[in-house]
Formats: C-alpha cells, sequence, structure tokens
C-alpha cells in the first residue's frame, strides 16, 4: 500500500488549513497514496485559542474532510480539537486532541492520552486527555494511532501491536528546542523496533521555514517527517521545510522481523 505524510504548516485560520488539507490530499492521490496522514493541529496551530474552534466529530470541520476524502477517493488522517469535559470547582471547559480517521470504508479517531505537560508548555490547562487505544485497517494493513507526546511512551505503541497494527501513526506538532530533532528521530525509530511494526511519524513544518514567528512555549512543529521500518530503519525523511513524503508499506516485511526479532512474542510482564 502507497501511503503519503503531509508535513505542513497549520495557522489560526481553520477555513485555509482546509484548503491546505484539500491541496495535499489531492497531491497524495495523485501519487498513488491510498492514505494520507496530516499531522497533529491541522485544524488549528498550537499558541491560538482551541476551545472556540473545538467542534463534534459530525460538526463542519470534520465534515468538510470527509467530503475532500470522498470526493478524491483516500483515507484522510488529521489532528483536530473535540470539546472537552466542564472542569469541577469552576474551572472552564476543556477540548480533546483528536485525531480524525475518514474515507472509503473507514471512519475512526482517537484522543490523545499523553499530553504534552513539558519543556515549559502544559497542554492539560487546555486538554482533556484520552483514554483508550485507537486501531483502524485499511487494504489489509492495520494502523495504531498516536499522538506528538505519547511517543516517548512505548506502551501505547506495545498496546497499538497487540491489537493487530502492522504501522504506527503518529501525528506531531513537535516542540523546537536543542535536541529536540535528534529526539524526534531516536524515538521513532525505537517506537518501531519495540513493536516491530512500520512508523510513520507526520509533524507540522517548522513556521520559520515560511517566516512564521514562534508564538512563546507553543509546540508548532521541527519538521523530519519519517516512515521507519520494522526493524528502525529510516527509509525516508523530509526537511524542516513542508513537503509531501510517500511509502510503500508491506504487510510481509512486518511478519519477516517479527520472524528475525520477536521482542512482542518474548515480552515478560512485571
Amino acid at each position: 500500500m502507497r501511503v503519503a505524510l503531509a508535513q505542513i504548516v497549520t495557522g489560526r485560520d481553520i477555513s485555509g488549513n482546509l484548503d491546505i488539507v484539500e491541496k495535499y490530499a489531492r497531491k497524495a492521490k495523485e501519487g498513488g497514496a491510498e492514505l494520507v496522514v496530516f499531522p497533529e493541529a491541522t485544524m488549528r496551530a498550537f499558541g491560538n485559542s482551541l476551545l472556540d474552534i473545538a467542534e463534534p466529530l459530525d460538526g463542519p470541520w470534520a465534515a468538510r474532510v470527509r467530503r475532500i476524502a470522498r470526493e478524491l477517493g483516500i483515507v484522510i488522517v488529521a489532528g483536530m480539537f473535540t470539546p472537552g469535559q466542564a472542569g469541577g470547582s469552576g474551572a472552564g471547559r476543556k477540548v480533546r486532541n483528536t485525531l480524525l480517521v475518514t474515507g472509503p470504508g473507514v471512519e475512526a479517531s482517537y484522543d490523545k492520552i499523553h499530553l504534552f505537560d513539558a519543556f515549559g508548555f502544559a497542554e492539560s490547562d487546555t486538554v482533556d486527555a484520552g483514554t483508550e487505544a485507537t486501531t483502524f485497517e485499511l487494504g489489509g494493513i492495520r494502523f495504531g494511532l498516536a499522538t506528538c507526546y505519547d511517543i516517548r511512551f512505548p506502551a501505547l505503541f506495545t498496546a497499538n501491536a497487540d491489537l493487530g497494527a502492522d504501522a504506527n501513526i503518529v501525528c506531531a506538532s513537535w516542540g523546537s528546542g536543542p535536541g529536540k530533532v535528534d529526539q524526534w528521530r531516536l524515538l521513532a525509530r525505537a517506537r518501531a523496533v519495540d513493536t516491530t511494526t512500520y512508523v510513520l511519524a507526520c509533524g507540522q513544518a517548522d513556521p520559520a521555514t515560511e517566516g512564521i514567528e514562534a508564538k512563546g512555549s507553543a509546540p508548532t512543529g521541527v519538521g523530519h517527517s519519517a516512515v521507519v521500518s520494522p526493524l528502525g530503519e529510516v527509509l525516508d525523511e523530509l526537511d524542516a521545510g513542508s513537503g509531501l513524503l510517500f511509502a510503500d508499506l508491506d504487510p510481509a516485511v512486518v511478519k519477516e522481523a517479527r520472524a528475525k526479532l520477536p521482542v512482542l512474542a518474548n515480552r515478560h510482564t512485571f
């Protein structure tokens, strides 16, 4: 199966961000992809208000993504924000950091479990955490879902593999800083080897490549989206700027890797 990773820069304008989704989804389809992955915060970039644009999975933003997917005949994975729960003791309502998966014969969603309370940013101030691992199947390949900070927690990726995942999709808006690109690369390779799955690591491009200044400590992307093999080989990687990466996935490669390196079968629990 051919897949594509759309490394983009999104902004405050949710309609403009949808135009970017349509543009890159069309390019992905023209390149032969059956699945195109967009980053976390595709709906609106971090550093902007989120509560005022959060909407349910049957709302207008998701409806347009579905329409794009249907018209092009491609499955789209894209990061959006859905309404969370009202807090207690006078606390305000929060949102959920959600991945929408939609296209011919496929409909799924995942709420980010591990919230980014690190490197001076507190995602939990405005976001409710999800609780369940999520997978979906397309063309005989099962995909697990993860979002950004999730990549630092191997157990989620193992849970996806236990649910049958041959590939793990990670949608991110990775925070910049010393060593952060190296960590992103390291973690993507490590999660692939942990689970003998492909890892499709799709991040926001670095806004600086388009002359956009960072907003405080908000994680707005560093680029370097990559596809990693089940044995940890980087099959292809983008640089910091916007772009589209294609890769061909073969479930037989996963079976071969698991025969050579049966880490899932050899696990012990403590």
